[in-house]
């Protein structure tokens, strides 16, 4: 069932700030491992990527706090809220497929951004996920929520 597009796609090098994430063309997801260069990958299997949907971004910006795209420390930002499914849901976008892990918690650092911001989006901050089928993912592309028969 699709449930949205990916708006855009975020990583950081190990020489690169990971505060706002920048911004990258596409993200090549590889399974027990992360995400490819990314500084993050090869740790914590079950949170090798974030997705934030832009009701994170929507929620700061009705308080006053405009803050750009990757400021939130997502590799994915997609155009629907991911806090709407249950942890275990797996998401298919190309070839790839992820799972939701965990809720993100709360991140004393995005103070830098907004004094407000972390007890603000203390329920939004995002989602962490695990790589279940490795893949390309890149801007605009569709994003399925697989159905229990259909787990990989």
């Amino acid at each position: 069932m699709i449930v949205g597009k990916v708006i855009d796609t975020f990583s950081a090098r190990n020489e690169q700030s990971s505060m706002p994430r920048p911004k990258v063309e596409n993200l090549n997801l590889i399974a027990d491992y992360g995400i490819e260069f990314d500084k993050f990958a090869g740790k914590n299997l079950d949170q090798t990527v974030l997705i934030v949907g832009l009701k994170s971004y929507e929620i700061a910006k009705n308080k006053d706090i405009d803050i750009v795209f990757g400021t939130l420390g997502e590799n994915i930002l997609l155009d629907f809220d991911p806090h709407e499914y249950l942890e275990g849901t797996r998401f298919k976008i190309g070839e790839a497929i992820i799972e939701m892990t965990t809720v993100c918690s709360i991140c004393k650092h995005l103070t830098v951004f907004h004094n407000h911001l972390p007890k603000l989006l203390k329920e939004h901050r995002g989602v962490y996920c695990k790589i279940i089928k490795s893949g390309m993912i890149e801007k605009d592309m569709i994003v399925e929520r697989l159905e229990r028969i259909d787990n990989v």
